[in-house]
């Protein structure tokens, strides 16, 4: 399984909850989003401990089993599709959740959050922990 993290993924990871550490070991790749990274970086930038949690973030992304995702010009055809699907239906998600959503459908990796809006998304697949 591929596995995509979604930011509370990631901060579930860093706060070593069990039961996301446990889960993790059935994915073969780990995949983190540069949508990810950015929410992230913005939450770090509004907490007191910024260099420790920028260090750290760094240290994960160098990690051999993480790979970093940039936009590619499929993602940005997904995105479109996605987002105008879930108009067409009134249905909202926030705008970086469907440029998520687009990266796991462009890499077929499997979402690990604790969003349900994820659901919504034809062809998404999505797992919690």
């Amino acid at each position: 399984m591929i596995a995509l993290l979604d930011t509370n993924a990631y901060t579930a990871l860093m706060r070593g909850e069990e039961s996301i550490l446990d889960a993790l070991t059935q994915a073969h790749q780990i995949l983190m989003s540069c949508v990810v990274v950015g929410e992230l970086e913005y939450g770090f930038c509004h907490g007191l401990r910024y260099d420790d949690n920028r260090a750290r973030l760094e240290e994960w992304l160098a990690e051999p089993y993480v790979d970093f995702l940039t936009l590619t010009r499929d993602t940005t055809i997904r995105y479109g599709a996605i987002s105008a699907d879930l108009r067409g239906t009134g249905q909202k998600i926030p705008t970086n959740d469907a440029w998520i959503a687009a990266h796991a459908t462009e890499h077929r990796a499997t979402v690990w959050t604790r969003d349900r809006h994820f659901d919504r998304i034809a062809g998404v697949q999505v797992r919690g922990w």
